[in-house]
């Protein structure tokens, strides 16, 4: 009974996956809890008998329920199920017995099912939390099972006694709810005091919990805040004013991947207090607001803010929080920083922010004060502040899980509906495939609550987009009725993106169709191309040991710049004309139903070519590709490749060949991703997985003088199988960069983002316009690896502003010559490239006679053509 292998799906139906139908079954229930089973059978609780449904489940609800199709379906008899709201509410057990009465099996069920089906459709309608109206606040939480619910109220974010209040249910909707006074608003914090019958610990609880549906809170989510978001004491100086950047249409985003400490924690230029603060982006002069400013002139379009929502690992008093002590005279391969930084990792003020406790609220430890307003105030500041600076904002959001379930103190969802709001196992347990507790987008509730709080952000604090982790966890029609419902909220189109890995107990659509990559098609939603950035960079994300240096990419020397001994032989050869096979596709933005030819000269679908024993093709329309080389995930660009290039490689090429790894991204059709720093040459110390490392790993010098490369061995728990490779690699004085280095890479990415926002042909919208326009000619004749020749229509097309764009993406190390297939007009280079700070790809040169262009080696050069 430990475990939870029934589930019960609606007041009439419960069903049991494995279980015979010859056998006999029963239903026992027990308000207070105390049912026990053993030998002898169950003891406590009254016990109903159930018959089998011999036809099985109805097509609705295996419809619904996909898992369980072939379960056992059991009928309660019509005035069992007649009081399902009150068993609902105490300890429910199902017994299994043979013919001869002998129990064989008992469990306890699993309940999400007949929850929404008893009160999701009233429920659906309500809104929940401490809702405004007329200045008043309305206190309404969703709580079915519980046996009572009150509201506490208090004075202070901390200490003082509470008023306390009863709160009345509605039977339809089995919502808990009482109002309240208007002095309330924007001054008192609350709470819910919760008595409800918990599985895990076999009874009857009082919980005291926050709101799931908090607009505010106190310092360390300790209590909720009454809030009036509509309120001038709640928004900024220039709030109901500013205007958010004009956007054409979808395909004009570019998106700059941004963590709200990395951007200022290290930035001189901003006032101490503000450092590491949503007030940063404030400061219009400061070294990282220039930078921000200078590519929003150049054409980048979105920046994408990892999670701002409250979080439960960062200590959000400072005066509690603690800094690494670290020594500047220790080695570049040394132990010592990582081992400062991680005696207060947990105590510090850094974490990614992907364990999110409450949704709707900011985090408090970005703010000045983490209780009161100031957080709410301060991220709608750094909003107004990008949006002057000519940026839209995008949200990371993960809803996919919490940081706890059960009767944890950080659980706030599982203490209010035990077992509801998180995807259970066969056997009742919390899935945690995603590195946490998984929630159930599947249960109508848990859906509400992520598209309320969705349209939260986007209607009250006017974001532009939203990026989902792990969007494959979510069932793509949960997501499609949130791009809906954000975008009649919001006024305007929000595009939404996320990872679309397919994994997990939800893989392969075993419990409903899920939004991941092969299934987005057509939805406008877009998602992470794995299969360009890994042909781009060369292996994969989670390669160890050898294959960090053995699999090499496209700009790091695959079969022309081979390390370490790895000759390019024909296996290696093979796969570098593969990879380029993948780079072409992703930039014809992944559509699967694109045609070109391979590396072989045969015509092909998108969809046809292999990725990982699965179709590298998944797009329908450009937009849903979010072609990327780097994130926060993993290694950055410039880590990954100093496993990857060759030791003699100068950090002057290293940074050549950085900048066309971030043209081919610049280039693509759909949406171009950059993660913030990879045009600085942004270096983690080859820290993989940086979410808890601390200001020291995450570093940005945005003065261009430094990237962070050499400042320490990281952390070993997440790196030690590496630790042989890494200390070397970070010992050799000759791959650290230059500043110079780091200036030259910069200037390219301004370059590609200028080149990008001249012309529509690299932003193009539907499949029939890419298949029209965009080419990679002589693909035979241009079979050399670390070369691309791609060619771009213009003619009659409105701003393509060229009658045709040719782009070589040169990575080799020799200079190259390439066919452009016959039939060209008057070829210049770029304007942007004519003026160029690169003196070498001002040497890049077209022959009209032979209608070929000379490339120089490490270069990516753009030629257009023009009736001149």
């Amino acid at each position: 009974m430990s475990q939870a292998k029934a589930h019960w799906l609606t007041p009439s139906i419960i069903v049991w996956p494995g279980a015979a139908v010859t056998d006999r079954y029963a239903l026992v229930h027990a308000a207070e809890g105390g049912i026990t089973s053993g030998r002898e059978g169950i003891s406590g609780g009254t016990s109903v008998g159930l018959q089998v449904e011999s036809a099985g489940l109805a097509d609705d609800l295996k419809a619904r329920h996909p898992h369980l199709a072939n379960a056992t379906a059991l009928r309660l008899p019509a005035e069992l199920s007649a009081k399902a709201p009150e068993l609902l509410k105490g300890q429910l057990v199902m017994a299994r017995f043979d013919v001869t009465g002998r129990l064989l099996d008992s469990t306890a069920l699993q309940t999400a099912g007949v929850l929404d089906a008893l009160y999701a459709g009233a429920a659906q309608a309500q809104v929940l939390g401490a809702a405004i109206q007329g200045g008043v606040p309305t206190f309404r939480l969703w709580a079915p099972t519980a046996r009572s619910v009150e509201l506490l109220v208090f004075d202070a974010p901390s200490g003082g006694s509470p008023d306390i209040r009863p709160m009345h249910q509605d039977a339809a909707s089995g919502t808990w709810s009482v109002v309240g006074d208007a002095a309330m608003t924007n001054r008192q914090y609350y709470l819910y005091r919760v008595k409800v019958y918990v599985r895990s610990t076999g009874k009857v609880e009082t919980n005291v919990v926050t709101d799931p549906y908090s607009l505010g809170l106190s310092a360390n989510s300790e209590r909720s805040m009454v809030v009036d978001l509509e309120s001038a004491l709640s928004q900024p100086a220039g709030w109901s004013a500013h205007a958010i950047p004009s956007l054409a249409g979808i395909e004009d985003i570019s998106l700059y991947e941004l963590h709200v400490r990395d951007f200022s924690a290290s930035d001189f230029s901003v006032p101490v207090a503000d450092r590491g603060k949503f007030l940063a982006f404030s400061h219009a002069s400061s070294a990282g607001m220039r930078h921000l400013k200078t590519l929003a002139a150049a054409g980048l379009t979105h920046v994408h803010l990892l999670p701002v929502n409250d979080l439960s690992s960062i200590q959000e008093l400072p005066a509690l929080q603690q800094l690494p002590a670290i020594s500047l005279a220790d080695a570049a391969d040394s132990e010592n920083q990582q081992a400062a930084v991680a005696a207060v990792a947990d105590r510090d003020a850094y974490n990614w922010g992907y364990d999110p406790l409450h949704y709707t609220v900011p985090e408090g430890s970005y703010a000045s004060d983490p209780n009161g307003l100031a957080r709410i105030r301060e991220l709608r500041s750094a909003i107004v502040a990008l949006h002057n600076a000519g940026l839209r904002v995008v949200l990371d959001v993960v809803y996919n899980h919490t940081p706890a379930s059960g009767q944890d103190g950080k659980s706030v969802l599982d203490r209010i509906v035990p077992g509801y709001y998180h995807r259970l196992s066969a056997n009742g347990s919390v899935e945690t495939s995603s590195c946490c507790a998984n929630t159930a987008t599947e249960n109508i509730m848990m859906a509400k609550l992520m598209i309320d709080s969705t349209k939260v952000w986007a209607a009250q604090y006017k974001v532009d987009g939203f990026r989902f982790d792990l969007m494959g966890h979510q069932p793509l029609s949960v997501m499609q009725q949130l791009q809906r419902e954000v975008n009649q909220a919001a006024g305007r189109d929000i595009y939404i993106y996320g990872e679309g890995w397919n994994f997990g107990e939800v893989q392969n659509n075993a419990r409903f169709k899920q939004a991941s990559q092969q299934n987005l098609a057509g939805t406008g939603i877009g998602s992470f191309s794995d299969r360009l950035r890994d042909a781009v960079r060369g292996g994969g994300p989670f390669d160890g040991g050898d294959a960090l240096i053995r699999n090499q990419g496209f700009v790091n020397g695959l079969c022309f710049a081979p390390n370490d001994g790895f000759a390019c032989d024909a296996v290696r050869r093979t796969a570098a004309l593969h990879q380029q096979d993948l780079i072409r596709l992703g930039l014809a933005g992944n559509l699967r139903d694109f045609t070109l030819q391979d590396h072989s000269g045969n015509s092909r679908r998108g969809a046809t070519f292999d990725y990982n024993g699965v179709p590298a093709g998944y797009t329908q329309r450009p937009q849903e590709q979010i072609a990327y080389i780097s994130a926060h995930d993993n290694q950055t660009l410039f880590d990954i490749s100093q496993y990857k290039h060759d030791r003699s490689v100068s950090s002057a090429e290293r940074a050549r060949a950085q900048a066309v790894g971030l043209s081919l991204i610049a280039f693509s059709q759909g949406i171009p991703f950059f993660h913030a720093g990879d045009e600085l040459l942004r270096s983690k110390s080859l820290e993989r997985d940086s979410y808890n490392a601390g200001d020291w790993f995450n570093r940005i010098d945005w003065t261009y003088q430094a990237n962070n490369w050499g400042v320490g061995l990281p952390s070993k728990e997440r790196n030690g199988d590496n630790w042989s490779i890494m200390k070397p690699l970070l010992a050799d004085t000759t791959l650290a960069v230059k500043a110079a280095d780091i200036t030259f890479t910069c200037e390219r990415f301004l370059d590609w983002l200028k080149i990008r926002r001249s012309s529509s042909l690299f932003r193009l919208a539907s499949l029939e316009q890419v298949q029209s326009r965009v080419s990679f000619p002589d693909v035979l004749a241009n079979r050399t690896p670390g070369v691309i020749v791609m060619r771009l229509d213009g003619r009659n097309l409105s701003g393509s502003q060229y009658k045709a764009i040719y782009v070589v993406f040169n990575a080799s190390t020799s200079a190259v010559t390439s066919s452009l297939g016959g039939g060209i007009g008057n070829l210049t280079l770029h304007p942007t490239q004519q003026s160029s700070s690169d003196p070498i790809v001002r040497t890049a040169t077209y022959s009209a006679e032979r209608q070929i262009v000379v490339v120089p080696a490490r270069t990516t050069a753009v030629f257009v053509e023009t009736d001149a």
